[in-house]
């Protein structure tokens, strides 16, 4: 499997069976991240100290204020002990449902990469890394309602962030709207959809539901009017249309979520978007903001949608893979990537490869290539349909 890596697709990581003996030698590494986290607030937010959407881009960036670093916490990779997630004093149906996943305790796991010029291959074994350290010191927080900026790899654990800590905290009310969860693809939204909903398994009463472009916009207006979700996962343009409508009521929102928050805010149409729907919510809420990748220019911007967050920068800029992360590269000329790729492929043993391009035009000659080659394989990129993008992913 493969995709094209570009802003409407997500990427995220994809997990397999343990590598062979062969493979294992080449690429293997233990990886044991646990984490933690730590300390609350109150939580009120002003319109006049958002962002000024009519600026430029860079006027934005630059004329936002610092607000000061004296708060912010840089993490490293320093093991710590665990007793696991009971420490947290979470729901009794939280715990079963974690436990039910085989989350009980901090667990280890290995990760695997291979790089060829453009294309990149991910081995992965599953990570299972809930009950990281990043965890650790962020849910006792978040789940007394402090504001988190939290910026950390791929793989430790952020969306158990978010999920664990606002189910932790919701009492449902009937037709009342209390979680609004952004992000930028539609794939990752359904992606956080089903977290939420894998958590809230011994939670019945409690209703999530998913909403993003390329379905008709009246299939999610008659799935609200049927039943209004408690928890609400989607991308901003979408959210945005059907609030403008008033079809999605935002007025009883507790907490508001963005996942991968700087490609949101990144873009001035998105970022445009995200602080409309910010401004139909209450002032008094929770507001938490996750990302792989945050650059300093842009966490003043994300400030300003808060008050006095607890900010954690996992290891900041110092490294940009995740600790434990083997990579390998070969440096190649264009004539020569798809024979190298196509021995890569001949000699090492896998399950599920995933090779990121950066064109569709190139991602549908790859896969195309890939095919005749004897490898089965199938493409998702940006030119399709999310009908078609649905039935692959």
């Amino acid at each position: 499997m493969w995709a094209n890596r570009e802003a409407e697709d997500g990427g995220n990581g994809h997990s397999i069976p343990p590598r062979t003996d062969r493979f294992t030698s080449l690429f293997s590494r233990d990886l044991d991240s646990r984490a933690s986290m730590g300390e609350a607030k109150d939580n009120e937010v002003y319109e006049e100290d958002l962002v000024d959407y009519e600026e430029e881009v860079e006027n934005v960036i630059d004329g936002a204020p610092t607000n000061g670093s004296s708060d912010v916490v840089k993490k490293g990779y320093v093991g710590i002990h665990s007793s696991g997630f009971r420490d947290f004093l979470l729901k009794p149906e939280l715990l079963r449902a974690i436990q039910d996943c085989g989350f009980e305790h901090p667990s280890e796991g290995k990760i695997y990469f291979c790089s060829c010029a453009n294309y990149a291959l991910y081995y992965h074994i599953s990570l299972g890394c809930i009950g990281t350290k990043l965890q650790h010191e962020c849910i006792p927080q978040a789940i007394l309602g402090m504001d988190v900026i939290c910026q950390a790899k791929s793989g430790m654990g952020k969306t158990a962030v978010f999920v664990l800590s606002t189910l932790q905290q919701i009492d449902p009310v009937a037709g009342q709207v209390a979680a609004l969860v952004l992000c930028h693809t539609r794939e990752l939204a359904y992606q956080i959809c089903h977290e939420f909903e894998r958590f809230s398994k011994y939670l019945p009463e409690l209703r999530v539901a998913v909403f993003y472009g390329g379905v008709h916009i009246k299939n999610h207006k008659d799935l609200l009017k049927n039943e209004c979700p408690h928890i609400v996962v989607g991308t901003p343009g979408r959210i945005l249309a059907l609030a403008r409508d008033k079809d999605l009521p935002l007025k009883n929102v507790r907490h508001f979520i963005l996942d991968e928050c700087d490609k949101m805010l990144e873009s001035l149409d998105m970022r445009r978007d995200v602080q409309e729907i910010f401004k139909m919510t209450p002032h008094d809420k929770q507001v938490m903001m996750f990302s792989a990748t945050l650059s300093k220019e842009i966490r003043p911007v994300c400030k300003r949608f808060m008050q006095d967050p607890m900010e954690i920068y996992v290891d900041d800029e110092a490294k940009l893979t995740l600790h434990g992360l083997v990579q390998h590269y070969i440096k190649l000329s264009e004539a020569e990537k798809n024979r190298k790729l196509n021995d890569l492929l001949d000699a090492l043993d896998f399950n599920q490869v995933v090779i990121f391009v950066k064109s569709v035009s190139r991602a549908a000659e790859l896969n195309k290539l890939l095919c005749e080659c004897n490898f089965p394989s199938i493409c998702i990129h940006s030119g399709m349909t999310q009908e078609e993008r649905s039935v692959i992913y």
